[in-house]
């Protein structure tokens, strides 16, 4: 790392102005004493979200020049040893001689691109900072590092594409409630939810755009989490097996059976490598793979996981959206309901399958979802799994259309748009 160059990239940020921001559930703390980290996919928000705590701190009268914000994936800071960070201390105070010994805030984008940054954060927090927040990309990066560097220094905040209440914000979608026309006005906005995804780029984006911009980061993060990261031997693999993941959301998850299918169509690899490779889209927050709802963990360990993915329409780029079953897309977006608060959660496999188990040791709630209720079969089906012995007293059947369906005793029948509102 270079200090004039470094000086110039300091001087950038503080002079940049700020981007226009769309308000988010998730509210960060700016004086809990505490590093404040923020993991999660790609453009999910996360630098936006630094760039409210900007906002809220020049609110309160924070100098700008006391604030310190840089990404390390920047270029112009590379090559980066860990040996370098003191420079970014020493290139301010010489920016800056009048502000030594003053609160510095500092707001780090994208550490994971950073060697050994947790010993220099650790340093920040004890010696000198007012304030720090990071963002990653990698949980199991970040997890090991946090654990062994921080040691209870820190907060740790997951960073999820748009909920449907967020993506109702971004839309400036905002109905006068418990009115008809508000409710159709809404169970719209969930279908164009479900076509769309909730990623912010995507959801601002011109219609036109919008696949382009997906293939880009479909790219982005093949390229720059998966294959650059873990430096991949076979990243024709690594492709097909994220088509395979993206273009299926809320669907069982077979390794083994990945493994035949991949050898079968001429693609190299062994099996511990399928299991190596689906590990690196879980720690990159691209997969979710949700085991079945036991308490034994062997049995866990032996039934396979339900998978679901961070957002569907990154399938998009992969298999034509039409062929994205509108009805996993919904059970994706339930999943993802609850996966943004907690994640205790399972499934129950087999004849009476249970989409959802919200609280998997001890459940609280079982959720199926269904697109609509007029076929019988689907009815009959749905309604038997819930009524199943060892229901938990709440039982929800979440539905795009309720066919005027009536909920058997124990069940509520509950429109997807008006459960995905909370």
């Amino acid at each position: 790392m270079d200090k004039e160059r470094l000086k110039y990239v300091l001087r950038e940020a503080e002079l940049l102005a700020l981007p226009p921001i769309r308000p988010r559930a998730l509210r960060l703390p700016l004086a809990s004493g505490k590093v404040i980290v923020l993991v999660g996919i790609r453009r999910s928000g996360k630098t936006f979200l630094l760039f409210d705590v900007l906002r809220r701190l020049l609110a309160d009268g924070v100098d700008r020049r006391q604030v310190i914000m840089l990404s390390f994936e920047d270029d112009r800071l590379h090559p980066l040893r860990a040996t370098d960070y003191g420079l970014i201390l020493e290139a301010h105070a010489e920016l800056h001689p009048d502000l030594v010994g003053q609160p510095r805030y500092f707001l780090f984008d994208e550490v994971q691109a950073a060697p050994g940054w947790e010993r220099f954060v650790r340093r920040l927090h004890d010696t000198r900072a007012g304030a720090l927040f990071l963002t990653g990309s990698s949980s199991q990066l970040l997890t090991r590092e946090v654990a062994t560097g921080l040691r209870g220094r820190c907060l740790s905040y997951e960073v999820f594409p748009l909920s449907f209440p967020e993506y109702l914000v971004f839309r400036d979608l905002a109905p006068e409630r418990y009115s008809p026309a508000a409710d159709a006005i809404l169970a719209r906005a969930l279908d164009d939810y479900l076509e769309t995804g909730g990623l912010p780029e995507v959801v601002l984006a011109d219609p036109a755009l919008r696949p382009l911009v997906l293939k880009e980061y479909t790219d982005l993060v093949f390229y720059r989490d998966l294959v650059e990261r873990h430096g991949l031997a076979n990243p024709e693999a690594m492709r097909e097996l994220l088509r395979h993941c993206l273009a299926s959301p809320a669907s069982l998850l077979n390794p083994h059976q990945i493994y035949l299918d991949f050898r079968s169509r001429g693609l190299s690899l062994g099996k511990d490598t399928v299991y190596r490779y689906l590990r690196f889209l879980d720690e990159g927050f691209i997969v979710f793979p949700v085991p079945v709802a036991e308490r034994s963990l062997r049995k866990r360990a032996m039934q396979p996981k339900k998978l679901h993915v961070v957002d569907w329409a990154l399938g998009y780029p992969y298999r034509p959206r039409a062929m994205i079953d509108r009805g996993r897309k919904l059970e994706n977006a339930v999943f993802l309901h609850h996966r943004r608060r907690r994640d205790d959660l399972g499934y129950i496999g087999g004849q009476g399958e249970v989409d959802l188990v919200v609280g998997s040791s001890v459940p609280e709630e079982w959720v199926n979802t269904a697109w609509s209720l007029a076929d019988d079969e689907t009815w009959q089906r749905e309604t038997a799994a819930l009524q199943a012995p060892g229901a938990p007293p709440l039982r929800s059947l979440v539905v795009r259309e309720a066919a005027g369906r009536k909920a058997p005793a124990g069940i509520q029948i509950i429109e997807a748009w008006r459960y995905l509102l909370g």
